[in-house]
This record gives C-alpha cells, sequence and structure tokens, in this order.
C-alpha cells in the first residue's frame, strides 16, 4: 500500500458496502411489486454482471481473463465455487428476502463466522477458545432478538425464510473459506467474473433470463433492475475489490459491515418494515459478533474476513 492516500480506499467500501445493503432491499420491492422470481432474478444479475467484471478484468489485463481454464485443477476448483459458493450464497439469500424481508436476510447471512468457527474447530485447524464461544454466544442470542423482537410468541419473518437465510450463511461460510487459493492464484475480478457467470448458465437451466413476462413492468422496474445488476452486484464487488488496494482487509471487513445497516434503514424508511426495539438489539449483538472477529482474530489461517469478492456477496 506505500504512502498511497487512503481516502479512495475509504470511498470505495462504503459505497460497496451500501450499495449491497440497499441492492438487497431493492430486490426485496421487485419480488413483492413486481412478481419476479428469484430464479430469474439471480440468473439475469449474475450472468449480466458477471460479463461486465471480466470486461473489466480484460481490459486491465487480457491475457489473464483465460488462464485460469488452463489449469486443470483450476477448472474444476472454479466450478465447484461457482455453483456450491457463488450461486448458493446468491439463490439462499433472495429466497430469503423474497419469502420475509432484506435486514433480517442479510443479517442472516451475517452469522457465517459462526458456522466457519464450527467447522475449523470440527477439523481441527484451530481449538475452540473463549472468544469464539463469547462470539456464538453473541451471534445466538442476537438472532435469538431479531427473529423474536423479545417475545416467544411468534417469529419476526416466516419460518422458511429464517431456514434460507440460515443456510445463506452456510454458503457463504463455504464461499469464504474456499475462495481464498482461487482469489490468490487468479485474482479477484477473473475468479469473481467466471464464477458469476457460471453461477448464472447454472441457474439459466432452471430459469433462462429471456424467458420472463416483462408486459406489465413499469419504468420504475427498469431502473430497480438495472440498479441491482450493476450497482448492488457487479459495481459493489468492483469496488470492494478496489478497497483492498487502499486498506488492510480487516478494515474493509468493518467497513463492510455498513451492509446490513443499508438494509435496514432502506427496509424501515422505503419499504416501510416493521422492526422493534429489540431486533435492534439483536442487530447490535450480530454486528458486534463481526467486529469482535475482525478485531481479535489470531493466525492469517484462521481470519474469519467475510470475503464478498465477495465479498462481496452479498
Amino acid at each position: 500500500m506505500g504512502n498511497q492516500p487512503r481516502w479512495p480506499g475509504f470511498i470505495f467500501v462504503i459505497l460497496g458496502a451500501s450499495f449491497w445493503g440497499i441492492g438487497g432491499t431493492v430486490a426485496q420491492r421487485l419480488f413483492q411489486e413486481d412478481g419476479i422470481t428469484v430464479e430469474w432474478l439471480v440468473s439475469t444479475r449474475l450472468l449480466i454482471a458477471g460479463i461486465l467484471l471480466l470486461v473489466l478484468s480484460f481490459i486491465r489485463d487480457r491475457k489473464q481473463v483465460l488462464k485460469i481454464w488452463s489449469d486443470k485443477k483450476a477448472r474444476i476448483q472454479i466450478v465447484i465455487y461457482s455453483l456450491l459458493g457463488m450461486l448458493a450464497v446468491q439463490y439462499t439469500y433472495m429466497a430469503s428476502i423474497q419469502l420475509g424481508n432484506a435486514a433480517v436476510a442479510t443479517l442472516l447471512q451475517y452469522l457465517a463466522p459462526v458456522f466457519i468457527i464450527i467447522y475449523l474447530v470440527l477439523t481441527k485447524v484451530s481449538k475452540l477458545k473463549a472468544r469464539d464461544i463469547f462470539a456464538v454466544v453473541l451471534a445466538l442470542s442476537g438472532t435469538f432478538l431479531l427473529l423474536t423482537n423479545g417475545s416467544l410468541a411468534g417469529l419476526s419473518v416466516p419460518a422458511s425464510s429464517v431456514i434460507w437465510g440460515i443456510i445463506s450463511a452456510i454458503a457463504l461460510a463455504f464461499y469464504t473459506l474456499y475462495a481464498g487459493v482461487l482469489l490468490k492464484k487468479w485474482g479477484s475480478l477473473n475468479v469473481i467474473g467466471w464464477a458469476m457467470i457460471i453461477g448464472g448458465i447454472g441457474m439459466s437451466i432452471i430459469q433462462p433470463p429471456w424467458s420472463v413476462d416483462s408486459s406489465n413492468w413499469s419504468i420504475d422496474t427498469y431502473l430497480f433492475l438495472g440498479f441491482v445488476i450493476l450497482f448492488g452486484t457487479m459495481i459493489a464487488f468492483w469496488f470492494y475489490i478496489e478497497s483492498l488496494k487502499y486498506l488492510k482487509p480487516q478494515e474493509t471487513t468493518l467497513l463492510g459491515s455498513l451492509e446490513p445497516l443499508t438494509a435496514i434503514i432502506t427496509s424501515v424508511l422505503w419499504l416501510h418494515i416493521s422492526f422493534g426495539i429489540y431486533q435492534f438489539l439483536g442487530t447490535s449483538l450480530i454486528l458486534f459478533m463481526v467486529l469482535y472477529l475482525s478485531i481479535f482474530k489470531d493466525k492469517p489461517e484462521e481470519s474469519l474476513q467475510i470475503i464478498r469478492t465477495e465479498e462481496l456477496g452479498s
């Protein structure tokens, strides 16, 4: 990073995280008011955003774009990462939004560090530490308050939304752990771009982007779709990647926590989603858990940074 100014990095990560959070809220609006399906939105946004990221990578270094396909091991890894990582994270997150709301879905996805801790302990990569137990307690307490708003009478969102949100967190944990070697060797733009395209192709088998009834779409529908695809996906990933040139990964992770905050703020103010005091308290506990693990981490290989570049994903 040298002596280069750090302010561009702060701008990139703040904008990227904010676009992710707002993109989830805009997607919720598309699901609820325009009848757009999760399958169609996921396949379309992944394909378009993936192509744009690869075009950007080609402009920077045209020789690097196709290089990953010359390595047999990398070809297998990128397909696994695309389908079980990128596509799984995107689909489960959007399904949770459609069945519930963007605020809760985003926060449930942020439970990924808990599943990373469980995996590292079970595989004996690391030993269970007091800080890990504390983090899990924070996560469970925050999730309880978030989903119940302090009352056992019922959930704040449907159980199906909760299930998809938890699966989304598990998928993000896999996405984060599996991405390391690929990102380091082949470059973030290339890996994320190809993963989006492959994931988009995979979802297109179920729901082709060209097979959609747009007869009732308004100008707002097209504008919101453009925002989700360009700002909420492509630009959000790109800005997050760019921020790493100016900031430490730990700093980008901390500022990346703006994502759920923007999702909550836009959901409450724009879509008028009900969010009680206990839910705000639960949100605080979950975000504190993420910040706590980001600040107090041990060895590099045990880093619990949520890599959205992906992280970015959100």
